[in-house]
């Protein structure tokens, strides 16, 4: 690796929003397993501080080295609905508590892992861990939740998106007197990957070893301050510019991750590659999509001008290293997005578009408020819709949605933070309780056997 090359690359991007968005230590906590629910706490907290002691200090100082900024250090660990299931715990939220006492313990933004995959069918645990999901999130600080309803070669179990409606409900319920932030910190994938560093979503799957270091990387502004360069250039043009910014982005992530790694004494795991944006002036994906053409996202074109900057991003990444995984391409998420912001207020974008706009982009329907009287089965219906996209078309999909209790279109919904802001988007008003009652599952789609 050039380090010298990718020195002149930090130097180049100063001052356009380049950061190293998130370094996530992966603990897996299969050896944690007991009947006792007691001693399985003791054993996750006592590994997650182990392993994770050192990793704040250790991504400061490497960020420090390299004058560049690590945002945030978060935790992953193996669902929990996998550690839990060999107790006979009515509900989990003691394993919630005891992984948020964990991360205040070890400095940590966030710690991923209150998971369940039910692509194949629920298991008795599966079910308590998603039923217990609404009080965890309502009693922790740091904990996020995530749940897999669906593969490619599986299908979609439609009795989990009914219950995950439900679920959703309470848990903005049970936060309403904060915007129902609870909901933010909880995902809804298909083809959920086990090297996602990004949070809600991040979980550490059963495949990956004992202990891994993921890096996510994030520029979007530096990738428009390149495109402000090409305008009016052929589209090959723009591709190619995308490609050779996100590939300076990724050699830079790996350097960081390794060097992170290297220093709490992990292995070193995956570069994800994802432009994820924050509210911040200037470092928008919206934007982006403005300068390769589009008068505000939303508008004709967006779903066009987003596959290009998508695709681009995973070619110059690929290029880069041999270490890209994770979800690596464009966030579209509404509230933590300046440029998506100003569309949604302004009325250019709703979740008709946004769904069309997930077709090509790496997660889904991300950070969207919605009205806070919104019925469980039209959130299990979004769902279900979201989901299918992501078997049909063998992509990674995802819904963090947030009925805003007390809160209807016209009004906006406050986070804060990196969570942004978000107005609120109106559902469609025709009923889903015929769709999502029927239970059990919507099958594979015929590609998926071609294995």
């Amino acid at each position: 690796m050039d380090q010298k090359r990718i020195l002149e690359t930090i130097r180049m991007f100063d001052e356009e929003h380049l950061d190293i968005r998130t370094v996530t230590l992966g603990i897996s906590l299969l050896d944690c397993v007991d009947a006792s629910s007691d001693v399985a706490c003791r054993k996750i907290y006592d590994k997650i501080v182990r392993y994770g002691r050192d990793l704040v200090q250790a991504a400061d100082q490497v960020g420090k080295t390299y004058g560049v900024t690590v945002v945030n250090k978060r935790v992953s660990v193996t669902p929990i609905a996998l550690i839990a299931g060999a107790c006979g715990d009515k509900d989990y939220v003691k394993f919630a508590q005891t992984m948020d006492r964990a991360a205040q313990e070890i400095g940590v933004d966030f710690i991923g892992g209150f998971s369940a995959l039910v692509h194949g069918t629920m298991t008795p645990a599966d079910e308590i861990l998603i039923r217990s999901i609404p009080q965890a999130l309502a009693q922790t600080e740091k904990v996020c939740a995530s749940v897999n309803v669906g593969t490619t070669k599986d299908g979609l179990n439609m009795s989990a998106v009914k219950l995950l409606g439900e679920t959703i409900k309470e848990t903005a319920e049970h936060t309403a007197q904060a915007d129902s932030i609870g909901c933010a910190k909880l995902v809804v994938f298909a083809n959920a990957v086990e090297d996602n560093p990004f949070m809600a979503g991040a979980f550490h799957g059963v495949g990956m070893g004992d202990v891994v270091l993921h890096v996510g990387v994030s520029g979007p502004g530096v990738v428009k301050h390149a495109l402000e360069k090409v305008r009016g250039a052929r589209f090959e043009v723009v591709s190619e510019t995308i490609k050779k910014t996100a590939f300076k982005i990724t050699r830079l992530g790996e350097l960081v991750g390794s060097k992170v790694a290297e220093a709490i004494g992990v292995p070193f795991g995956t570069i994800d590659l994802s432009l994820a944006p924050t509210p911040a002036v200037g470092d928008s994906v919206a934007r982006i999509l403005e300068e390769i053409g589009v008068e505000f996202a939303g508008g004709h074109g967006t779903t066009a001008a987003l596959a290009l900057l998508n695709d681009a991003v995973k070619k110059g990444g690929i290029m880069a290293s041999d270490h890209v995984g994770g979800l690596s391409g464009a966030f579209i998420p509404v509230s933590e997005d300046e440029g998506m912001i100003a569309a949604a207020r302004n009325g250019h974008i709703g979740l008709d578009k946004l769904e069309a706009m997930t077709c090509v982009c790496s997660v889904g329907l991300d950070m969207i408020a919605i009205p806070g009287d919104t019925k469980a089965s039209t959130l299990s219906a979004i769902i279900a819709d979201e989901a299918m996209i992501g078997i049909i078309n063998q992509k990674t999909t995802a819904v963090r949605i947030i009925p805003v209790v007390g809160k209807t279109v016209g009004e906006e919904a406050f986070f804060g933070g990196l969570l942004g802001s978000a107005p609120i988007l109106p559902v469609h008003p025709g009923s889903c309780d015929e769709l999502t009652c029927r239970g059990g599952y919507i099958p594979a789609p015929v590609h998926s056997f071609k294995n």
